[in-house]
């Protein structure tokens, strides 16, 4: 298969979730009877002025940061074939540790930083770890361990929160931890626009990009180019194969939410160092659950949830202008919700249309492969079965 080919087949699936999204809100906001060019011309408006143009900019990327980042540590295990639900719970224990411990120090402005960053990734590790060792020990389903472990984290950051780690003061309308000096602070980079001759928004551009970016590219490197990454798919296609092969399928696991824990507990961080620099009750929640979105939308690969990601962000950068057209604000959250279910019944089309594919061609003495319209659990992105197979049986 050519490589426009793999490419077109990549990019089917999300493809076909974005435009019958696109139609099934359209069909909403007519039977709510409103136009919905007006909702489309609302989408578009990044505003009148140079300078309203780079803050639409701003927003939208600070909020791509952490749905990246969120849709990497899913993605990580999808790989793996596990689904981890407790994305949500392991970034919101990370961010309330990490906060408090932030707080709690005074360093040198790098290192202070640094150690946000461990502890937060020390904590989302150790968190998903519970998750790993209950399946690998007793069986105990991923999915379901997960979700438990969601309810427990959201209760234990609340408790953190009102007393171990509460730094507003009794009575307060908005409960926060202690703030978070300032040699903690990441640097913003809003300098960058000066560079390239644009205005300055009024807000900050998050410094955490960089890492996010960093990450991106580690993981991508990680998973398609190291012995690693190669154990990790075979494994999650055929743990008994890759056993066969000298891999511990009980390790890989464990390794694997570790990873992906860690990758979830820098997730509430863009936010905490470069904006809020506290914890606290109005904390942006539900990152963990839209980076499930963002990973099956991204194909599972980083450079797709780098574009899930921001496409995810221009569409809640509309929310508020929406609601002053006298367009419900829901009306984002039916276009997400409705990308997600696209995505999953047009991958789910295109795995079976590519199974008749490589039926016809093994028929014909070509060996069937898996050309990456696969994407989660069961179904790794862009590794070909026979190929993988034919490895992990060395």
């Amino acid at each position: 298969m050519t490589a426009l080919r793999r490419l077109g087949s990549a990019l089917l699936a999300p493809a076909m979730a974005v435009v019958v999204a696109v139609v099934i809100t359209a069909l909403v906001i007519l039977a709510i009877g409103e136009n919905p060019g007006t909702a489309l011309q609302v989408l578009l408006d990044f505003g009148d002025t140079p300078a309203q143009q780079t803050q639409s900019i701003v927003v939208i990327l600070n909020r791509a940061v952490p749905l990246f980042l969120s849709g990497l540590a899913v993605a990580v295990a999808f790989r793996m074939g596990l689904f981890n639900i407790g994305v949500e719970g392991q970034y919101r224990m990370a961010t309330v540790l990490a906060a408090g411990a932030g707080a709690a120090v005074a360093l040198p402005g790098p290192l202070h930083v640094l150690l946000i960053i461990v502890v937060a990734m020390a904590v989302g590790a150790l968190w998903a770890g519970i998750v790993a060792v209950l399946k690998v020990t007793r069986g105990v389903s991923e999915v379901i361990s997960s979700i438990m472990l969601n309810f427990i984290a959201l209760g234990t950051a609340s408790w953190l929160l009102t007393g171990p780690l509460r730094g507003s003061e009794e009575g307060a309308a908005i409960i926060t931890t202690t703030d978070i000096p300032e040699s903690g602070w990441f640097p913003d980079l809003n300098g960058l626009f000066g560079v390239v001759g644009l205005a300055q928004p009024r807000s900050e551009l998050y410094g955490f990009l960089l890492v996010a970016v960093v990450v991106g590219v580690v993981v991508a490197v990680v998973l398609t180019r190291t012995r690693f990454g190669f154990d990790l798919r075979a494994t999650g296609m055929s743990p008994s194969a890759a056993t066969a092969s000298g891999v511990d399928a009980r390790r890989m696991v464990i390794k694997t939410m570790l990873i992906s824990g860690g990758i979830a507990g820098l997730i509430g961080l863009p936010d905490l160092l470069g904006d809020t620099r506290h914890f606290g009750t109005e904390f942006t929640a539900g990152l963990g659950f839209l980076g499930i979105a963002v990973a099956l939308l991204g194909r599972g690969s980083p450079t797709g949830i780098a574009f899930a990601a921001l496409l995810f962000a221009f569409l809640d950068r509309a929310a508020v202008p929406l609601q002053f057209a006298d367009i419900p604000a829901s009306v984002v959250t039916i276009i997400q919700g409705t990308i997600v279910l696209a995505v999953v019944i047009a991958n789910e089309l295109a795995r079976q249309l590519n199974r008749r594919r490589a039926e016809r061609g093994s028929g014909q003495g070509d060996p069937p492969a898996d050309d990456g319209t696969s994407a989660g659990p069961g179904g790794p992105v862009g590794t070909r079965i026979t190929d993988d197979r034919q490895e992990a049986g060395r």
